[in-house]
């Protein structure tokens, strides 16, 4: 098997350094969920920095994700198109890229895929309820104005219920891209084995997939048309990772991307393991690549449940490099 040193492992190290040690054309699939670049939450963001909450009551210490800045984009497209140079070089031809994104900067990240070599063939959304309102109110702006006491109270009243543009966000887009086939579809099927959807599998009620994925009750009709699986929980005492993915969505698109059953499927952000686990209870082969010994761990604890996981040791071909965390 090829790249048998780094299969069904959770290696500890810079994704671009493991990249480098990868074989041309050998993965079937790439499915990860990078940082998003958004406020503290660039390729240097680290769980202690973004959870904590003090003096979180002023501007310069927004909560993670809150504060823009043009140049957050700008970023995130140059360190991409280096993640995705590399992806587009380990993929079979014909192979599938699935990235999670943020809404505001997944124009930055697919361009980055396209211009690395991939078509870009869907965008799926991942829908759900839960999540919190990130717009702010002006008051306490306002009150820091230099006008009169009766002005400031006529103001607030005029804009109650007008905050900063930030509505709350209820889905994650996920780029579904391609490398180039060899030749037709069908030729490059024979060849590599990847390439093709999987139609035979159903969602909702026994619907032909979608390019739209829920895992929770939304309604009656979404949950007909869209309902991927009943949801159960990702999280356990030992997983402190705060954006832990859905289990039965990167199941989903693993199914409905990979044929082979000796496929290999490259998570080179993998936070907790989610990829991994998926791929293991899927009876499929895996790579799953963080920086940082702590997620490392909760992941090894995932897949191996019932094994004491001591410390992570970093495999030789780790070169040191530029942090890069991981969103899943």
């Amino acid at each position: 098997m090829k790249n048998k040193a780094l299969v069904n492992k959770i290696i500890t190290g810079d994704a671009l350094d493991v990249f480098s040690k990868i074989e041309d054309n050998s993965i079937d699939l790439i499915l990860t969920d990078p940082p998003y670049f958004l406020d503290k939450l660039d390729n240097n963001w680290t769980h202690k920095k973004v959870s904590d909450t003090r003096n979180q009551q002023v501007i310069k210490s927004l909560p993670a994700g809150m504060k823009f800045d043009r140049q957050q984009g700008v970023r995130f497209y140059e360190w991409y198109s280096k993640i995705s140079s590399e992806a587009f070089r380990v993929l079979k031809a014909g192979g599938f890229f699935f990235s999670f994104s943020s809404p505001r900067l997944y124009h930055r990240m697919a361009s980055a895929m396209d211009d690395a070599g991939f078509e870009i063939r869907d965008c799926f959304l991942w829908v759900y309820t839960q999540n919190q309102m990130k717009a702010m109110s002006l008051n306490h702006f306002i009150e820091k104005m230099e006008i009169s006491k009766d002005k400031k109270e006529s103001l607030k009243n005029r804009l109650s219920g007008w905050k900063t543009p930030q509505i709350k966000s209820n889905y994650e887009p996920i780029a579904m891209a391609q490398k180039p086939t060899d030749g037709t579809f069908l030729n490059n099927f024979v060849k590599n084995e990847v390439g093709l959807l999987n139609t035979n599998i159903r969602v909702g009620d026994n619907m032909y997939p979608s390019n739209i994925l829920a895992v929770e009750g939304v309604s009656e009709i979404m949950d007909k048309h869209f309902l991927v699986a009943k949801p159960h929980s990702e999280k356990a005492d030992f997983n402190i990772h705060m954006t832990v993915k859905p289990l039965e969505v990167c199941k989903h698109l693993i199914n409905l991307s990979v044929f082979a059953n000796d496929a290999i499927i490259l998570d080179p952000f993998v936070g907790s393991g989610t990829v991994a686990l998926a791929s293991k209870e899927l009876g499929k082969n895996y790579i799953g690549v963080d920086i940082n010994p702590e997620y490392v761990k909760i992941a090894e604890k995932r897949l191996n449940p019932k094994k004491e996981v001591g410390e992570p040791k970093k495999e030789k071909v780790i070169l040191a490099g530029k942090a890069q965390r991981a969103f899943i």
